[in-house]
């Protein structure tokens, strides 16, 4: 009986441990989430909404509960405690003992414990014990710890398998609404530590008065123009620029207080807005010489409301320039044309591949990238870049643009655009194995698609195939547009189309049969990882795979 006993706590224990590994990952999974969100409530917030009955009240809760109530309520004068034991144990091992629901071991983009997050994981470890070891210890010790609260005796030596079972269940099913409470406590101190760096940032930009601060925002491009101002500057010019998408407040401060030297000339920030305000905020940390203005399109509507929101946070840039400052514009755009009337005392210089001072005729692009004739100042110049599609053209001119207030010369523009590499996941053309692998995978847009959709069509090296998972944050517009974007897909006469997103991807399934596109080339999964094998069972040699878009984990179906 002895062995019976012992079997028995070792059963226990083992749920333990079951649930506290479980409970330990769908913390740190949570924590992912709030990340990937940008530490945002709101967002994260939409996000619990929007998955709360696949990832948030799960049914292995649910069905969990439910078994401890029929234990209690219909079967606790006849099932005996160690019975009761075996049972809840092999259903919590059964529910609890994987965690590939999430699938933590496949994560695109893992969590990176930064300062921050570390400062943000020690309040939300301490909260998530609170239930468990109040359960453990009520059940073991019969008295909730830290009170003097006694229960009633344990069914026999072992724990009472109800109190622990349905604590340790409860604690994890509420692992996401901790990160409520646990950012609120951290809340004040990240406000010291941002404006710290931010006061930091700002002392450092104002001990350099010659310095020229070059402001780049739109809702498209900014990055890929970012890197073109940059690399056509160089060639006269000492250049500090902002990596990758740093288009924050800390992450423009980081750059400022960590890149930004004595020797440089110019310093190039990208800034980004996911809400009106966001331009003010960026500026007031350093107010720029020169704005540059991509576009006004429709990314981030959700959070904006309205186009005309996303166009005045955009023309932001230009009202907050510097006394006779200078806004490079692409008038393409009708509503960042309208950004030239803003301010009087400032010079404008207007772009575009239809009208503008400077703009491009004759565009060709292949394999081997983009070709394509500058005129500018009454001059033109043949160009020849590594990169892919007319939007990167209009990217270069705003480049251009900027290059001439620095009196560069288009010659010297033009040698500096051939050594251009493509900004990676933005249409980046590599060869991968036997296979051309177009890479835009880095936040899709409905006219960046479109266009990656009309490159993949020129390909003629072999079949071309596109993987996608459609396009978020836009708001009402955004079945419209995916809808649009499936048509598009229809009509390029591709052949493969691998739809990432049963349910997300609908409108685009829609587009492409309404144009009659064959039914049997269209394969929809649930993840990146199922269509990279369909992709390796079906391409061969020379064949071109297209990359539109690629969604975080936070939307794997």
């Amino acid at each position: 009986m002895n062995l019976y006993f012992r079997f028995i706590e070792l059963l226990m224990a083992a749920f333990v441990l079951v649930m506290a590994r479980h409970t330990f990952l769908r913390g740190k999974y949570f924590l992912h989430i709030f990340q990937q969100k940008g530490y945002k409530i709101k967002e994260y917030r939409g996000w619990l909404f929007e998955h709360w009955n696949q990832r948030v009240l799960t049914p292995e809760h649910v069905f969990f509960n439910l078994v401890i109530f029929l234990l209690l309520y219909f079967m606790s004068n006849t099932i005996t405690g160690s019975a009761a034991i075996i049972t809840l144990s092999m259903f919590g091992f059964f529910w609890f003992g994987k965690f590939n629901y999430y699938r933590g071991d496949r994560q695109k983009k893992p969590i990176v414990f930064t300062a921050r997050m570390i400062r943000l994981a020690i309040p939300y470890a301490l909260l998530s014990l609170v239930i468990p070891v109040m359960a453990t210890g009520g059940a073991y010790l019969g008295r909730i710890p830290f009170t003097d609260i006694l229960m009633k005796q344990p069914l026999f030596h072992s724990a009472d398998i109800y109190v622990l079972a349905f604590g340790w269940v409860l604690a994890d099913a509420l692992m996401p609404f901790l990160v409520f409470p646990a950012a609120m406590l951290t809340a004040p101190i990240e406000k010291r530590v941002h404006q710290y760096y931010i006061d930091l940032a700002r002392k450092k930009a104002a001990s350099m008065p010659e310095l020229a601060v070059i402001g780049i925002t739109g809702s498209y491009g900014k990055t890929s123009t970012k890197f073109m101002i940059r690399d056509l500057l160089e060639e006269r010019y000492s250049v500090c620029s902002t990596p990758g998408s740093y288009n924050t407040p800390m992450g423009i401060c980081k750059v400022i207080n960590n890149d930004l030297e004595a020797h440089h000339q110019i310093l190039i920030l990208e800034m980004g807005a996911r809400y009106e305000g966001n331009i003010d905020e960026l500026c007031d940390i350093v107010q720029p010489d020169i704005a540059v203005v991509t576009n006004v399109g429709i990314a981030h509507l959700e959070t904006f409301g309205s186009k005309e929101a996303i166009a005045r946070t955009k023309s932001t840039l230009v009202r907050r320039l510097n006394p006779n400052g200078k806004a490079v514009l692409n008038v393409d755009d009708p509503l960042v044309r309208e950004m030239a009337d803003l301010r009087e005392d400032i010079q404008v210089v207007g772009v575009g591949l239809e009208r503008g001072e400077i703009r491009a005729t004759d565009i060709t692009y292949g394999p081997e990238g983009t070709g394509f004739k500058l005129h500018i100042n009454g001059v033109t110049e043949s160009f020849q870049t590594k990169l892919l599609g007319a939007h990167n053209v209009q990217n270069l001119l705003l480049a251009a643009g900027v290059a001439r207030l620095f009196d560069i010369r288009p010659g010297t523009m033009a040698v500096a655009a051939s050594h251009i590499e493509p900004i990676e996941h933005r249409l980046e053309l590599k060869k991968e194995g036997d296979l051309y692998v177009i890479d835009d995978a880095f936040n899709s847009n409905p006219v960046g698609a479109r266009n990656a959709v009309e490159i993949l069509s020129q390909f003629e090296s072999g079949r071309r195939i596109i993987i996608t998972p459609g396009m978020i944050e836009l708001g009402e517009l955004q079945e419209q547009k995916n809808r649009e974007f499936g048509e598009a897909i229809g009509r390029a006469g591709l052949d493969l189309v691998i739809l990432v997103g049963k349910k997300r991807t609908q409108p685009i399934l829609k587009g492409i049969h309404s144009v009659g596109f064959p039914e049997e080339q269209v394969r929809v999964v649930n993840s990146l990882f199922e269509a990279n094998d369909i992709v390796r069972d079906f391409a061969r040699a020379g064949d071109v795979v297209l990359y539109e878009n690629d969604l975080p984990d936070t939307y794997n179906e």
